[in-house]
Parts: C-alpha cells; sequence; structure tokens
C-alpha cells in the first residue's frame, strides 16, 4: 500500500496557469510561485464583485477524536466528485502549521487518494504566508518594546504589556521566557513568551479581512498592552498598522495549487479552531464563490466548535451562508466514543458504536436545529467497517431524519464519493435553508457565551470566578460587547 507522500509524488501535475484555467483565471492574473503553486492578484480579484455567488457547502465533524475522522481529506474528495458530475467545483482550506506537521498531527493536504498537491511544499513552507505573518506580529511586538526603550510617551505599563512573540513551531520552553537582559540598552526586563503564529490575532484578522484597506483598518484596532491608569494603547497609537499591512500585502493574495485530479483548490489563512474561528480566509472564500458553481471548505475541530465559530464569527462578519453541511464520521471514531479502545477500533463491536452514536446524534441536533441548515452524514470508509455496523448507523441516523452517505474517496478519489456529491447537489435543490446564528449581536457577552454553552454544549448555565465576570464586563464597557465570541 502507498503512503500519502507516495502518492502525492506520483501524481502528475499541471502548470498552475493550466489550473488557473480551469477556474477562469486569465494567466495575467495568476502570480506563479514556481510551476505549481501561484497565488491570485487582488486586483482582478476586485474584479469580480459583480458575478452572482455559486453555493457554499460546509464540511465539519464528529467530535475529534485520537483515530481521525477525515475532513480535509472528505473535503478534497467532495470537490473531486462535484468536478466528476459535471459541478464546475473550487475547494477552499486552511494552510498547515509547522508546529502540526511536525508534531503528532502531520500534515494537512489530504489524504490517499483525495489531496491536494503539491503536498510537500504546501505543508513546509508553502508560499511563505506564515513567514509574513510572523513578521507582521514580531514587528509590533518590537516596536512596543522600542517605544519603551525610547521614552514610553504613551505610558504603557510594562506589568500590562499583553502582545507576545509568534514562531510557527512547537516549542514549549519559549511559551513563558524573560525579555531584555543585558543592560540598559537591551531595554526594560519584562516576562513575555512565544505562541505559534496560528494562535496570533494577526492570523485571525488577516482570514476575516476583506481588502487590503480592512485589514490595515483590523491591524490598527489590535491592543498591544495597557497604560497605568488601565488605558488601552493599540497597533495605531504605535503607527504600526502601515508597516505590517505592507508586510503581509503578497501574503494576502489567495494561493491556487491542485488536487490530485487537477482541480482548483484555495489554500489561505490558517487559524487555530481552539484559540481563534479555524477557517480559511474570508478573501478565499469568497473568491471560490465568484469563480465557482459550488465551493467546498471546512471548519475546524467537530460541528460544536469549528461549525459554530464558522457561522457565528466567519460567516456572521462575512455575508457567507452555507447552504448544506457534510458532517464527516468513521465508525472507529464513534466506537471510540463508546468506550472501545484505540487498539480494537478495527473490530466489530455494536455495544461501543451504539454507545458512540449519541456524539454524531448530538451535532446532528445543533446543525438542524440550532444553525438551521440541512445536513447529510458521510461516513468516511475504512477496509475494517462491516456491513453490519454501517447499516446499524445507518438505522440510528436514520431514525433523526438525516442520511448516511458511504465515501471510498481515500481509496478510489473523486470516483468514490459521486454518491456524497450527487447527495450534496439533491439537498441543495431540494431544502431551502434557514441559516441563523446561535446569539444575536446585540446580547451582552456574558450572554453569549451562555447561549454558547447551554443551546451548543448542553450546559444546564454556566458560571464563573469573580474576577472573570469582572473582566468580561470591563471588555463590554471598552465597547466589545457587540462583538461575536
Amino acid at each position: 500500500m502507498l503512503t500519502d507522500i507516495e502518492i502525492a509524488q506520483q501524481a502528475r501535475l499541471l502548470p498552475i496557469v493550466d489550473i488557473a484555467a480551469r477556474a477562469g483565471i486569465p494567466p495575467e492574473a495568476i502570480e506563479p510561485y514556481g510551476r505549481t503553486k501561484g497565488k491570485i492578484a487582488l486586483d482582478w480579484l476586485a474584479g469580480l464583485d459583480e458575478r452572482p455567488d455559486g453555493r457554499l457547502v460546509l464540511v465539519s465533524a464528529i467530535s475529534p477524536t485520537p483515530p481521525g475522522e477525515g475532513k480535509t481529506t472528505t473535503t478534497v474528495g467532495l470537490g473531486d466528485a462535484l468536478n466528476r458530475i459535471g459541478r464546475k467545483t473550487i475547494i477552499c482550506l486552511r494552510e498547515p502549521s509547522l508546529g502540526p506537521v511536525f508534531g503528532m498531527k502531520g500534515g494537512a493536504a489530504g489524504g490517499g487518494r483525495a489531496q491536494v498537491v503539491p503536498m510537500e511544499d504546501i505543508n513546509l513552507h508553502f508560499t511563505g504566508d506564515f513567514a509574513a505573518i510572523a513578521a507582521a506580529h514580531n514587528l509590533l511586538a518590537a516596536l512596543v518594546d522600542n517605544h519603551v526603550h525610547h521614552g514610553n510617551t504613551l505610558d504603557l505599563d510594562v506589568r500590562r504589556i499583553a502582545w507576545k512573540r509568534v514562531l510557527d513551531m512547537n516549542d514549549r520552553a519559549l511559551r513563558e521566557i524573560t525579555l531584555a537582559l543585558g543592560g540598559p540598552a537591551n531595554g526594560y526586563p519584562r516576562e513575555s513568551g512565544f505562541d505559534i503564529v496560528v494562535a496570533s490575532e494577526v492570523m485571525a484578522i488577516f482570514c476575516l479581512a476583506t481588502s487590503l484597506t480592512d485589514l490595515k483598518h483590523r491591524l490598527g484596532e489590535i491592543v498591544v498592552g495597557y497604560t497605568r491608569d488601565r488605558r488601552p494603547v493599540r497597533a495605531r497609537d504605535l503607527h504600526a498598522q502601515g508597516a505590517m499591512a505592507a508586510l503581509l500585502r503578497d501574503a494576502f493574495k489567495p494561493n491556487l495549487v491542485q488536487t490530485l485530479e487537477n482541480n482548483p483548490a484555495i489554500l489561505h489563512g490558517g487559524p487555530f479552531a481552539n484559540i481563534a474561528h479555524g477557517c480559511n480566509s474570508v478573501m478565499a472564500t469568497r473568491a471560490g464563490l465568484k469563480l465557482g458553481e459550488i465551493v467546498v471548505t471546512e471548519a475546524g475541530f467537530g460541528a460544536d466548535l469549528g461549525a459554530e465559530k464558522f457561522i457565528d464569527i466567519k460567516c456572521r462578519k462575512s455575508g457567507l451562508r452555507p447552504d448544506v453541511v457534510v458532517l464527516v464520521a468513521t465508525l472507529r471514531a464513534l466506537k471510540f466514543h463508546g468506550g472501545a479502545a484505540n487498539g480494537e477500533l478495527g473490530r466489530e463491536n455494536l455495544a461501543a458504536l451504539d454507545i458512540g452514536c449519541a456524539n454524531i446524534e448530538r451535532h446532528l441536533h445543533n446543525i438542524r436545529e440550532h444553525y438551521g441548515l440541512p445536513c447529510i452524514v458521510a461516513l468516511n470508509h475504512f477496509a475494517t467497517d462491516t456491513e453490519e455496523e454501517i447499516a446499524f448507523l445507518r438505522r440510528r441516523v436514520g431514525e433523526r431524519g438525516a442520511d448516511v452517505v458511504v465515501a471510498r474517496h481515500w481509496a478510489e478519489g473523486g470516483a468514490g464519493a459521486e454518491e456524497l456529491a450527487q447527495a450534496v447537489v439533491d439537498t441543495m435543490r431540494r431544502k431551502q435553508t434557514t441559516s441563523r446564528f446561535v446569539y444575536e449581536d446585540q446580547d451582552g457577552l456574558w450572554e453569549k457565551v451562555r447561549k454558547v454553552a447551554t443551546s451548543i454544549y448542553g450546559a444546564a448555565d454556566i458560571a464563573a470566578d469573580a474576577n472573570v465576570r469582572a473582566r468580561i464586563r470591563e471588555l463590554h464597557d471598552d465597547g466589545y460587547g457587540h462583538l461575536p465570541v
């Protein structure tokens, strides 16, 4: 059996200008990064505003498990399958972080016969977007320390500087550090640390911005710390936003690559879903909707965390609306949720599957009742799956009024997901969406948190330490109450 990288290395990649042509992008609007990668020119994309949007498919999943569910693989396989049945489809994904790539998670370019390529480039430095985001973030950090060193006219309290530094690697030794040792020439010693690039606020801003002008404005609103009388100091107070935006100018152009079946895929941005909103950039999704009849995209983690943030943050702030959700599950993961041991997941176990189905039922409930969206369950097939287990899952999900479609894209590529693709098209044709948010803009921050906890996670109520409640009140009083959480 070939490994993912062996499959990717045997692929017949087309020149990126040919992939661009398939997406309707002229040669003058693509900026090649080598032979098989490219960036789409922003001025050309701006000219597409009058085109009608395509339909949007969101790929989410059950709660994550060590065996994995295969959201990215399913996103790629479904995109290839939709193209196979004659629907011009663009895939929109996040860029991988080097931390997970070299950690336990591995790459994020799909797997088996459902991958985006060139896989090694995508999983490593790609087109340098993350390096640019790190540079913009660390420039601001340097400007903060430089401002304090040269007189601190903004009266920044060095004990309340909130802006750390970043690098795109898991390096726990740098999480908490002491800066500026070595004498007065190096500034004021203080405690700080490093986060990973994908956890940077710059990354979240990058992925929600709708233009370079909007990006620059959002960067200026970053709070880097507080004065001695607790007033916020922002990046614009340091006149940092222009230089930061300049560093991000090329990175802000969406990246175009291809699938193993030579279909267009846009990979752009990559905020972690447990820290930010966990979706590819608004620029990329909007570009896909102008270029294709259908866009298939994914949100990080399960439907409780990833899909909720996709809808309540990305969709709320961009005007995007999914037409259908594909909920990815594996029998292995459901059995794990039902208590089966990691080493026993390849064996038939209807008892564990029965218990584990509570997880998928909750996600189905959230998607349909709280987000107001039609949902199809995609069973990401493994060779160890038995007919009895598949039939059992069909019955359980069918009792909740949803369909299970077995997808074999990992082994068969787009051909193995044609049934899923047809189900998606049929669902979009039959059902009207009533997409809605879990909370409203005018709800207070505490109420927003309470609604997410009680509606999505099933909590009876929420409680917090007095200091947490006080901080939430401060954020509301500082003018953040209208924002999503």
